[in-house]
């Protein structure tokens, strides 16, 4: 009886040890969510692409004619759930159907045109730097909690547990991670943003029993 119990334990100690990336996102999950975010989304079809990066980020590549997913290695091995990740995809989704990437765009045109008309000119070379500056700095705050709001109801509506997003972010905060200039991790998870967020997520849950 000792020695099958001992066995028993062995084994699972053998299989939890083996498999210690068990819990780890995969580039299958995150392809399949993403195309059951963007279709609840009604984005059109698009790719995932995968980044050999340490730092956990997601961000989209977006432009006239196209707007790709990347998603970084390290971000796949910090999340432990389908949700957590479908709860990333749709604030990045909710950044493109709020019209954020479009704003964003639109400044840094701007700012490169009027560079372009100053061409050679010491002030053109600092406006043209401006206009990287502004393309690359992310979204604003406010942008980055609407995007938080609206993920979380996208999240529900594909299926996922609306609470995949809180759990990503903690996850994040907790962890440590140092913030990006862009992309889902341009702005930290800070306790204000997490007290929102588990209010709204709250609220919506609530909206979905009754």
């Amino acid at each position: 009886m000792m020695r099958r119990a001992i066995s028993i334990l062995t084994a699972a100690l053998c299989l939890s040890i083996s498999s210690p990336a068990a819990a780890a996102v995969s580039e299958r999950m995150v392809t399949e969510t993403w195309e059951r975010i963007s279709a609840a989304a009604e984005l059109p079809p698009s790719p995932a692409h995968f980044e050999d990066k340490k730092e956990p980020n997601a961000w989209i590549a977006f432009g006239p004619d196209k707007q790709e997913l990347h998603v970084t290695r390290g971000l796949m091995n910090l999340l432990r759930s389908e949700d957590e990740i479908a709860g990333i995809l749709a604030h990045e989704a909710g950044h493109i159907r709020l019209g954020h990437y479009k704003s964003t765009v639109g400044r840094s045109i701007a700012w490169t045109l009027l560079a372009t008309l100053l061409k050679g000119d010491r002030v053109g070379e600092t406006i043209a730097g401006v206009g990287i500056g502004l393309a690359e700095s992310g979204f604003s705050r406010e942008q980055e909690v609407a995007a938080d709001d609206y993920g979380v109801r996208l999240s529900a509506a594909a299926g996922y547990s609306p609470w995949g997003l809180f759990r990503a972010m903690e996850r994040m905060k907790n962890a440590g991670v140092t913030t990006s200039p862009n992309g889902f991790n341009s702005h930290p998870p800070t306790e204000r943003r997490l007290l929102h967020l588990r209010e709204f997520t709250t609220a919506v849950e609530r909206e979905r029993k009754k």
